[in-house]
C-alpha cells in the first residue's frame, strides 16, 4: 500500500513539473526578438545611398555664443546633507525619498568628475543630487545644458532643473 501511495505522489509531482513552462523561454525569447529588431535598426542606419550628392562646403563664420534662455527655477528651502558648500543656484539631478539612494548617485557622479551634494528639502520630504552649484542663473542654466548634453542617453538626467535655495 506504501508503495502505491510513493508511487501516485511521486507521479503528481512529475506531472505538476512538467506542466509548468519555464518563465525563463519566454524572457529568452522577447530579449532575442529586440536584439534583431536593434541589429536591423543598425543595419539600416549604416547603409548608405550608393552616390550621395556633392554639397559645397559654407564658408566658416564664428558666432557668438546666444544667450542661455531664462530657464525656470524651483525654489525651495534645503540644507546642505553631504559634499562642501551650496551656493544660490544648483544644477539638480535627482530626488530621492530615500536617503541612501541620494548618496549612491553621489558617488556615482563624484566617480564622474562632479562634486555632487545632497540637500534634504523638509518641507517634501525628499533629498536631491546636486551635481553642480552656482552664484547666477545664467551660469547655472548652461550647466544643466551642458550635463544634459553630456549623457543625452540617461532618461532620469534629462529632467535636471534648476534648483534656488531659499
Amino acid at each position: 500500500m506504501k508503495k502505491v501511495v510513493v508511487m501516485g505522489m511521486a507521479l503528481c509531482v512529475a506531472l505538476a513539473f512538467s506542466a509548468c513552462k519555464s518563465s525563463e523561454s519566454a524572457y529568452k525569447k522577447a530579449y532575442e526578438k529586440a536584439k534583431q529588431q536593434e541589429l536591423a535598426e543598425a543595419a539600416a542606419a549604416t547603409e548608405a545611398p550608393a552616390e550621395a550628392p556633392a554639397v559645397e562646403a559654407a564658408p566658416v563664420v564664428e558666432t557668438v555664443p546666444a544667450p542661455v534662455a531664462p530657464a525656470p527655477v524651483r525654489e525651495e528651502k534645503v540644507e546642505l546633507v553631504s559634499g562642501d558648500g551650496l551656493k544660490a543656484y544648483s544644477v539638480v539631478c535627482g530626488s530621492f525619498g530615500i536617503k541612501a539612494n541620494a548618496d549612491g548617485l553621489k558617488s556615482w557622479l563624484d566617480g564622474q568628475g562632479y562634486q555632487a551634494k545632497v540637500v534634504y528639502n523638509a518641507e517634501r520630504n525628499m533629498y536631491r543630487v546636486v551635481a553642480e552649484t552656482f552664484d547666477t542663473r545664467d551660469e547655472a542654466a548652461r550647466a544643466r545644458d551642458a550635463f544634459k548634453a553630456k549623457y543625452p542617453n540617461r532618461e532620469d538626467f534629462q529632467g535636471a532643473w534648476l534648483l534656488y535655495r531659499l
